[in-house]
């Protein structure tokens, strides 16, 4: 019995040591990762925005979504400032917000232009209606 109780001791000091050098290395290996990720320009985040933002003035963000054009186009420009002064973590946050702003400029004008089309049409019909009743009209 004697035995078996040394040999749990000896275990369970090899196993906590095992496992401190473990957690150890997580943590030296995590710091490296986010360290990094931290030095990398966000160059495809980066593009990404460019594409929203240009797709978001094709779409007619200018015209139907004044406002968030209009931050979507500031926020891009403070990212590509923080690119060049390579504060890229805030380059990242900056081009993410850009291009979801750029986004809701994009669906806001589709919107708006779909609603003016749906508009029209119903003067089209309204057009249609009343000529096809002042046709009838004179044949009473």
């Amino acid at each position: 019995m004697e035995l078996t109780t040394m040999t749990t001791s000896t275990a369970k000091s090899t196993y906590s040591r095992l496992r401190g050098l473990k957690l150890a290395a997580l943590a030296v290996g995590a710091s490296f990762v986010l360290a990094g990720c931290a030095g990398n320009p966000p160059t495809e985040q980066y593009a990404v925005t460019q594409s929203a933002v240009n797709s978001a003035v094709s779409a007619g963000g200018p015209e139907y979504a004044a406002v968030e054009m209009k931050s979507a186009q500031d926020k891009f420009k403070q990212a590509e400032v923080a690119m060049h002064d390579q504060k890229y973590d805030e380059a990242r946050r900056l081009s993410e917000q850009a291009e979801w702003d750029a986004r809701v400029a994009e669906r806001k004008s589709q919107a708006a232009k779909a609603q003016k089309a749906l508009d029209d049409a119903r003067q089209g019909v309204n057009e249609l209606r009343e000529e096809s009743m002042r046709q009838v009209q004179p044949a009473q």
